[in-house]
């Protein structure tokens, strides 16, 4: 890189992680021996979706060579307490099944040996006595009267039930002309991350630390969840994440009961445990987005004014709600009504429990499921209005002049031109030559179809925001603790020879985060790039951070890019202080550039930051008392926005929202009912960019993700509750070969209440590439009169569909 003082912030500098990583030099958990004389484990698993566990024999398993111990649920529920989760009614929720197996796959016992292949032989000579019980999977099914109950001591399978209503619900339906209703059904499945899951555990019983690495992105919440729930001080439980994660997607959220798992292996035994995933209990049981029901209703205007709408949305939790859920229930809260001016709502919200693994956090969580009902419901209205798609929403569109927007569930959107993203997508498109297109492939018989959504794109999760599942009452309760914040900490260091170094606590999983944050850094310090030392290696016990710590809900380029900057901003306010009275100058006339402090009224005047560094560490009583020894700084960033819900359940459930319009075009195969994507153009508004490259990569692999669920992926199973997709052959990825070339555009608001005016851009089109296929699918298929209300849209689906006209996906 040239040392010309030129600023690095929205260029797009090529990723600094690129040459280790594809050299096979990344530092990923399984390539980690951070102790000697690991053993290693393996999980048996239940084969049963519902079985009560009678008894374990483990005998045989402890004889053969080379076996250390075996952990099961009896000593689990002796060593530790079940998991705390927000909710009124928590079920008692193990890393193990103490007395009954809830799902297939969910972990029964653990091996421990000097390698895993013996501690595999091992689970064979295991023996579990279990009663098999009857299974329900189906979450409409599991709350019907007689079904079969999953925690004999919720006397139900509801996990949670709120009913959140927000404006005048019964007003807006009365003035109505028309109503418009739909029920739609959206699939489980997560995000196959190239690497699985993998945990390494010691316990020290001389100091009482727990120390796990593994490859967890946060939140870090769930830090203190697993302390509690293996009863050590929390800061007796020590958490390091290895600097390089292959992939996470939310999804490593959840490997949290596993943390605790080994621990307890460890604990119990004795030694250093390390556990690494395979590609088929990931499958099977690690976790994944929530399969949901959704029944809408929407009062409408005949020129097409949405004026409410009125929803019922029930997610499948599976056998167990689990920290972070309810969270895909409750995380669209703030901006449940999207980009649109729809005055009111009700919502029926429920959590469910079925024979199904558990669920939590998956890219984009909550909004795929979200917007493929909201944006297929417009679309209904469009058809039954007779007006175009792209009118409807026109006619909705929060208007530019009308930011800050506060929704009413309580989302304050901070910046947007919503309709001008809309224009520049069907312009880029070129829509209405598409429709001509159309127009000509139905001549010939063709299944052509066209397709748009508009999202808001949430980031910065408000961790205030999943106490809505708590009724009113309970959290006005005097000794009820409030949940709110988003914030993040980093800290910057710079040696005595002028270097910098700055550690995060983003945990990344190769979304480039090293090279943003050296471009952050060297644009507020005068330095290039690669003068940077960026820290991703994390650890509980060394750094300073929060709950809210951590790489989810596309948190970085908002509160972490701000945190970043509000540190080299601090430090630079010394590094100032020092130069000025090396220089005998006004600090406030100094700049930084090319590693000097520059006088801006003599440039002659000038001293690197190479002296300023090493005055500061090598001769400190020089300096003035109140400017101090060393460089260094500390700073959190905090949103002031992001506080809790109030005593009508608004919440400002995200601290940024950026925007996206999709259009796209389908053909479909008759024959096979495959459907081909022949144009894909996706418009965003992620404020101000700070590396195009990167922001646009996250754009292509959110919206692969979002094609997936649409497309090919499912966690299926049949109404016994046995697992139907336990490797890729079963369970279908879109892979190079699916890949589609998208066209991307992008509309600039810079966000007000960011220190950089960026959004997150890290889950985009995840959410809205389900919503924009069913669309298409669905315009394709209007001359035959198909009801498009499920993904996903598999060959067999679509080939029934053009088949049994009338008949519903």
């Amino acid at each position: 890189m040239s040392n010309t003082g030129e600023k690095w912030v929205g260029k797009s500098v090529r990723r600094f992680e690129d040459l280790r990583l594809i050299t096979g030099r990344g530092a990923f958990i399984n390539d980690l021996t951070p102790v000697a004389n690991m053993h290693h484990a393996a999980v048996l698993r239940s084969p049963h979706a519902h079985a009560r566990i009678k008894g374990i024999d483990c005998r045989e398993a402890l004889k053969l060579p080379g076996v250390f111990g075996v952990l099961t649920g009896d000593d689990v529920k002796k060593m530790a307490k079940p998991f705390q989760v927000g909710v009124s009614r928590p079920p008692k929720y193990y890393p193990l099944a103490v007395d009954k197996a809830r799902y297939f796959g969910e972990p029964v016992a653990v091996v421990v040996a000097v390698d895993r292949y013996v501690a595999e032989d091992a689970l064979d000579l295991i023996k579990v006595d279990y009663e098999p019980l009857p299974a329900v999977v189906d979450v409409e099914k599991a709350l019907e009267p007689g079904a079969p109950i999953l925690h004999d001591e919720l006397g139900d399978n509801v996990a949670v039930h709120r009913n959140l209503v927000y404006g005048d619900v019964a007003a807006a339906f009365a003035a109505a002309d028309l109503t418009v209703k739909a029920r739609f059904s959206f699939p489980k499945y997560g995000s196959t991350p190239m690497e699985t899951y993998g945990v390494i555990a010691q316990w020290d019983p001389h100091a009482g630390m727990m120390t796990v690495w593994s490859n967890f992105h946060g939140p870090f919440i769930l830090h203190p969840l697993v302390a509690t729930m293996l009863q050590i001080p929390e800061n007796k439980l020590r958490f390091i994440v290895p600097g390089d994660i292959g992939g996470g997607f939310g999804i490593k959220t959840s490997i949290y009961p596993y943390i605790a798992l080994i621990a307890l292996a460890a604990k119990k035994l004795g030694c250093a445990v390390k556990w690494i995933e395979d590609r088929q209990e990931h499958l099977s049981a690690g976790s994944s987005g929530t399969d949901r029901i959704s029944y809408i209703e929407a009062a409408v205007k005949r020129d097409g004014t949405i004026l409410g709408l009125k929803t019922k949305i029930i997610d499948n939790v599976g056998g167990y709600i689990r920290a972070p859920e309810p969270a895909d229930l409750f995380r669209t809260t703030g901006n449940y009504l999207g980009a649109y001016t729809i005055g009111a709502v009700d919502i029926d919200a429920w959590a469910v429990h079925t024979n199904k693994s558990p669920t939590g956090p998956n890219r984009g969580y909550g909004c795929q499921q979200l917007y493929f009902t909201l944006e297929r419901t417009v679309d209904l209205i469009a058809e039954k209005l007779g007006m175009d798609p792209s009118e409807v929403r026109f006619k909705n569109l929060i208007r530019p002049e009308q930011f800050p927007y506060l929704t009413p569930t309580g989302g304050l959107y901070d910046s947007g031109d919503y309709p001008e993203a809309l224009r520049k997508a069907l312009a880029m498109a070129k829509y209405e030559e598409l429709r001509r297109e159309q127009e000509k492939a139905r001549a010939a018989g063709k299944l052509f179809g066209i397709g748009m959504v508009t999202a808001v794109d949430p980031s910065v999760s408000n961790m205030g925001y999943v106490t809505v599942a708590i009724e009113k009452a309970i959290r006005q309760s005097p000794s009820y603790l409030p949940k709110s914040g988003a914030l993040e900490t980093a800290t910057l260091t710079m040696d005595p020879l002028g270097r910098v170094s700055i550690s995060t606590n983003h945990c990344p999983q190769g979304q480039g985060h090293e090279t943003v944050v050296a471009q952050i850094v060297a644009d507020e310090l005068g330095i290039r790039p690669d003068e940077v030392n960026v820290i991703t290696e994390f650890d509980t016990a060394t750094r300073v951070w929060s709950i809210a710590s951590g790489s989810y809900s596309s948190r970085f380029a908002s509160v972490g890019a701000s945190a970043i900057a509000g540190v080299a901003r601090q430090a630079k306010e010394k590094i100032m202080k020092i130069a000025g009275f090396l220089l005998k100058v006004d600090p406030e006339r100094l700049e930084l550039r090319n590693g000097m402090a520059v006088c801006l009224d003599d440039p002659s005047k000038t001293v690197s930051l190479k002296r300023v560094a090493g005055t500061a560490h090598w001769n400190p009583l020089s300096l003035p008392e109140d400017i101090g020894p060393g460089i260094s700084a500390t700073y959190t960033f905090s949103f002031p926005t992001a506080k809790m819900p109030d005593e009508e359940d608004h919440i400002n459930s995200s601290q940024t929202y950026g925007f996206i319009a999709d259009v796209m075009a389908v053909e479909i195969d008759p024959e096979t009912g495959k459907v081909k994507i022949v144009k894909y153009v996706s418009v965003h508004d992620v404020g101000n960019i700070l590396n195009p490259m990167i922001v646009e990569g996250q754009v292509v692999g959110s919206a692969m993700h979002g094609i997936g669920g649409a497309l090919y992926e499912e966690m299926a199973y049949d109404d016994d509750g046995q697992y139907l997709a336990g490797t890729f052959a079963d369970y279908l990825c879109p892979t190079a070969m699916e890949a589609v070339k998208m066209e991307i555009g992008h509309v600039i608001s810079p966000s007000p209440v960011t220190a950089l005016g960026s959004k997150g851009a890290g889950e985009s089109c995840s959410m809205t590439a389900p919503a924009v296929i069913g669309n298409a699918v669905a315009d394709a298929l209007k001359p035959l009169g198909a009801l498009v209300d499920q993904l996903p849209l598999t060959p067999d689906r679509v080939w029934r569909l053009i088949n049994r006209k009338g008949a519903s996906a």
